[in-house]
């Protein structure tokens, strides 16, 4: 038996994203993390199907945020890992998406990294990259788009604002997550620096989850589709959107069509 000086640099913090909502998109390395955890720390988009694959020991510890409501502050979030970490536990935190795409992840290896924390990254499957392929919306495709961009929609109140001249191509797709509220913004300053007012755009709500819905339209007409649409949305403007109704292959049980 260790003792409990011998435990305490033993533990080791996995950082596993759990895609993008479809509990099927977990990776393999992803489930295994989770199955052999002793203590989970998860966040407010992770679905239950993969909460239920932790073992029924493991200390689940919800951290969730919401829109203008932090349930637990960063620095706090940062202290639980740390903290169990070193009482010698294999620990999950665990995210929607991918950590390393505006899931904060970085900043919280940095905070393991200082106290000299063990630690290894599961990706996963990113909400741009899950949600679109369930809506048909190719991110690249040789006639439309030659590039794709991931933004975030937060306009951050401390943070740098976005470069909005260099989003401004017609070859170019656009993805802006938590972009929702900001639509009206976004599709001003994507006016501003040039973007054609009739280029096609595309909302997914809940993107590959039974409750998906796509609304596509024009790029003048964003802030009015987004009136229609709930969180958590991701916004996608680009030419490659108008493959939706051609390429859309996922029928969500709730879904009329």
């Amino acid at each position: 038996m260790t003792t409990h000086h011998e435990s305490l640099n033993s533990g080791f913090v996995s950082l596993v994203g759990a895609g993008p909502g479809d509990p099927d998109l977990l990776t393999v390395k992803g489930l295994k993390a989770i199955q052999a955890a002793q203590v989970v720390v998860y966040d407010r988009l992770v679905s239950k199907e993969i909460l239920a694959l932790a073992d029924s020991s493991a200390e689940m510890i919800y951290v969730g945020k919401r829109l203008d409501f932090h349930c637990v502050p960063q620095d706090q979030i940062n202290q639980i890992l740390v903290q169990k970490a070193q009482e010698g536990k294999r620990v999950v935190r665990l995210k929607g998406g991918d950590s390393f795409i505006f899931g904060r992840g970085g900043e919280e290896l940095e905070e393991l990294a200082q106290f000299g924390i063990k630690f290894d990254v599961v990706p996963g499957i990113t909400a741009a990259a899950g949600a679109t392929a369930y809506a048909g919306i190719p991110l690249t495709h040789r006639d439309h788009a030659q590039s794709v961009q991931f933004i975030t929609g937060h306009v951050q109140k401390d943070g740098r604002e976005i470069e909005w001249h260099s989003l401004a191509q017609s070859n170019n797709t656009l993805v802006f997550y938590m972009g929702l509220k900001q639509s009206g913004y976004i599709t001003q300053k994507l006016l501003e620096t040039g973007l054609d007012a009739t280029i096609s755009c595309a909302i997914i709500e809940n993107g590959t989850r039974p409750e998906q819905r796509v609304f596509t339209g024009l790029l003048k007409d964003l802030p009015t589709m987004a009136e229609q649409a709930v969180s958590p949305a991701l916004i996608v403007v680009g030419n490659v959107t108008t493959l939706h109704d051609k390429l859309k292959w996922f029928q969500p049980p709730n879904s009329d069509s």
